[in-house]
């Protein structure tokens, strides 16, 4: 079976992933994923050269290279998307563009088994600048892919609206924004865990290629939702603040959980 490499620098991590379909539906799949903050850039090369030798094949045996398009990090989707260029040229593959969002609600699909037929997956990530990205996905499972209810959306975090109907909310804004976040209120689950990575990239990817939907790697873009690359220094503060608040709610009820104390 074709074999897919993915990948995924969005956020403070990178993430490298080899994958292909075995028999029975698994996946094999070799991975790294590193928290490397500013220096993904500089370990996405090894960490692809450690994932092709383990499998002992070389990139040109690909049959693609998927990537992290977007939403996220300005500095980090073109990472991404430089080196999938790179690559592919290099080897003459077509490249798998993925929205980021989309592999949080696979990663909270696969991870996480039980999703119940017909709900959603709404996907809410930190954006920095005191802002979500936030997407809403249902799982088709006549055609064996999500799709997307409505548009992506950035945001401040009390703007994000919920999907018609019951849904899981996965991504780590629940956690950064605490209360802010109402949408987590409602939600059936919440899954902080379910964050961008290459292998959920893979899963995706695979899919794509069994429908065609690569691109040459000419045509390659990273996937942009925010106009602003920057804040004032006032917006800063007011955002650093308004997390410290949040933060310091969450510790005041994990305090009052009774068990939950300090333990000499």
């Amino acid at each position: 079976m074709s074999w897919i490499l993915a990948v995924e620098t969005s956020t403070e991590w990178c993430s490298v992933a080899l994958g292909r379909a075995v028999s029975g539906g698994a996946v094999e799949c070799f991975f790294r994923h590193e928290h490397t903050g500013a220096r993904s850039s500089s370990r996405v090369l090894p960490a692809a050269g450690e994932v092709l030798a383990e499998a002992g094949i070389r990139l040109a045996d690909c049959a693609a290279i998927a990537f992290g398009a977007g939403p996220g990090s300005f500095t980090g989707l073109r990472t991404a998307c430089g080196v999938a260029q790179g690559l592919a040229f290099g080897a003459d593959l077509p490249v798998i563009p993925v929205n980021v969002l989309m592999a949080c609600a696979e990663s909270a699909r696969t991870a996480t088994p039980g999703l119940p037929a017909g709900a959603s997956v709404l996907v809410g990530l930190d954006a920095r600048m005191d802002e979500v990205y936030a997407a809403a996905f249902r799982w088709d499972e006549g055609r064996g892919e999500w799709s997307m209810e409505g548009a992506m959306h950035v945001g401040a975090p009390e703007a994000i609206v919920a999907p018609a109907g019951p849904y899981w909310l996965a991504g780590n804004a629940a956690a950064v924004f605490g209360e802010r976040l109402a949408v987590a209120a409602q939600a059936a689950r919440i899954l902080p865990d379910a964050l961008p990575n290459a292998r959920a990239m893979v899963s995706i990817g695979m899919r794509a290629l069994a429908r065609g939907e690569t691109i040459d790697a000419a045509q390659a873009m990273p996937i942009y939702v925010r106009d602003k690359v920057a804040q004032t220094i006032v917006e800063r503060e007011a955002a650093a603040a308004a997390k410290a608040a949040a933060a310091a709610t969450v510790a005041k009820a994990v305090e009052a959980v009774p068990g939950r104390g300090d333990v000499a």
